[in-house]
């Protein structure tokens, strides 16, 4: 049975890990999204209709 618990014990962690990242993923696309997008904006203004 120490042998389940620990099994479950690393699934948890990963799973804190996976959502741990997941959160850093998006809070890096709330703050770089705009920019990104001002960026293609000005690019497909430049171009010629």
């Amino acid at each position: 049975m120490l042998h389940l618990k620990e099994s479950g014990q690393g699934l948890v962690e990963y799973a804190l890990i996976l959502v741990l990242v997941a959160v850093v993923v998006f809070a890096v696309l709330l703050v770089l999204g705009p920019v990104v997008g001002n960026i293609f904006t000005k690019i497909n203004s430049s171009l010629p209709n």
